[in-house]
């Protein structure tokens, strides 16, 4: 058996594989993560990746885990070095990442990760939690019935969330005279700062106050747009990066060679000089996250949705099939007209990238991983351009038939199911109770509370009806001919 990727074994790499331009054992910690897992390594890590090359030690990266060990089990033997692999039809090239200096694992030791986010060298908090990980209400305000919500609250000094462990560090660094770290979030939400600052500060206020009159008045909480296709990490991609490596590498990442990052440039204590490498630092980067929760994130449940009812394993294999493909081109035209037109964005031009990123047949993207949380997920991609759209006296076919195609995935993915969503008891029990697709579709969307229901309901019931009637293909060919 090859030996494992490790400092030790960097100079014996074969030489098409980069490596760090550093030397990682002298790295500082600036950065703090919470969520640390594959996306995060793909894109935000490998982006400081190319910064310490430049010579500024000092924002190595602290990654942390709020449930699981595994990544840290992987990482820990390998000095926390990684593979990443960028794949596309013409081949692969592999680059050794440095920046992660250690991994955190929360559940274990809370302590543990106060001391990291309190550390007065920590200057950057960033995130990755999935938009499931932000408590939020109907209202978009604070769930307190959320329960690591009250637990945090309950038991503030040992949190086990993300709201309580950033509120609890500000707490012991403004007890210390520290300054407050930037919070930067990398979620796939709208306003994802301006989201993230609201929670802390009411989860905050709940607590102290003056302590949220602290971090309202001082914590910067920078907006911020991330784009890369990370599938889940695969045994065969294992085995292949070990033998590009001529090394054991537990865990490398596979990704494309796009990626993006667009961040409100708001960073008192200092930043990395992402600009350098890429980053477009902005003043204000909602066109930006809105061009992508709709036309990227949007056609990736349209894809994955569409491909789980026809038996397509992939975004290529789906975006392959003519009748989908139509459909996505067609949910592209009606979501670009919801735009900003005047933020400078090029719709057409960025669909056109799209398109060739969906069909890379390298990149084994499932539809499985994309279909899950869509509860969580639609409001940005479907619902809210829909509404948009139905405000201004347009049509939405294609944004109704986009949810349409969620309702009718859950309904028929079996058991055990092919992918997840946070309200699972809640919708199975919905759905069990229903005897028709107008049923059906009620019941899902009452469920999840989503916004302007009646105002959209009559058009999703007509396309589960069509579905259950011509099939999923024979309502996808409805839209391909324009009816």
């Amino acid at each position: 058996m090859a030996q494992r990727l490790n400092r030790t074994c960097l100079s014996q790499l074969p030489e098409t594989v980069g490596r760090p331009g550093y030397d990682p054992a002298g790295l500082r910690a600036g950065i703090v993560h919470i969520g640390v897992g594959a996306f995060h390594r793909a894109h935000q890590a490998a982006y400081v990746d190319a910064c310490l090359a430049e010579g500024d030690m000092a924002w190595g990266i602290i990654g942390v885990s709020l449930r699981s060990p595994a990544m840290r089990d992987a990482l820990a033997p390998q000095d926390w070095l990684y593979a990443l692999a960028e794949r596309d039809g013409t081949g692969e090239t592999l680059k050794v990442i440095g920046s992660v200096m250690k991994v955190l694992v929360a559940p274990e030791d809370p302590q543990a990760v106060l001391a990291a986010l309190s550390d007065p060298q920590t200057r950057i908090v960033t995130l990755t939690v999935t938009e499931k990980a932000y408590p939020r209400g109907p209202d978009g305000g604070l769930d307190t019935q959320d329960r690591r919500v009250a637990a945090d609250l309950a038991n503030p000094e040992r949190p086990t969330g993300t709201l309580g462990f950033l509120t609890e560090a500000l707490a012991q660094r403004q007890a210390e005279g520290t300054p407050p770290f930037t919070v930067l979030s990398c979620d796939n939400l709208p306003s994802n700062g301006e989201t993230l600052r609201r929670l802390v500060i009411e989860f905050a206020a709940l607590r102290d106050p003056e302590l949220a009159q602290h971090i309202e008045q001082n914590v910067a909480f920078p907006s911020s747009m991330v784009d890369r296709i990370v599938p889940a990490t695969t045994d065969a991609d294992r085995e292949r990066v070990a033998a590009a490596l001529g090394a054991q590498d537990a865990w490398p990442v596979v990704t494309e060679p796009f990626m993006q990052w667009v961040v409100e440039d708001d960073f008192p204590m200092g930043r990395p000089a992402w600009e350098r490498h890429g980053v477009e630092m902005v003043a204000d980067v909602a066109p930006f996250e809105e061009m992508k929760l709709r036309l990227l994130n949007g056609a990736h449940s349209a894809l994955a949705y569409a491909g789980q009812l026809l038996g397509r394993e992939t975004v290529a294999d789906a975006f392959a099939d003519p009748l989908i493909h139509g459909f996505v081109k067609g949910l592209w035209r009606e979501s670009a007209r919801t735009l900003s037109g005047e933020a400078g964005l090029m719709p057409d031009e960025y669909t056109a990238r799209l398109a060739d990123r969906f069909a890379n047949p390298a990149l084994r993207h499932r539809t499985a991983q994309i279909a899950n949380d869509g509860s969580q997920k639609l409001p940005q991609r479907f619902i809210n351009p829909l509404l948009e759209r139905l405000d201004s006296g347009g049509s939405a076919p294609h944004l109704a038939a986009g949810v349409a195609l969620w309702i009718a995935a859950l309904a028929s993915r079996g058991d055990p199911p092919a992918f997840t969503d946070p309200l699972d008891e809640t919708l199975k029990a919905a759905i069990a109770r229903t005897t028709s697709p107008a049923d059906t579709v009620a019941a899902v969307l009452e469920a999840c509370r989503f916004d302007g229901i009646d105002r959209y309901l009559p058009a999703v019931i007509e396309d589960c009806q069509r579905m259950e009637t011509d099939g999923v293909a024979g309502a996808l060919a409805h839209y391909a001919r324009g009816e």
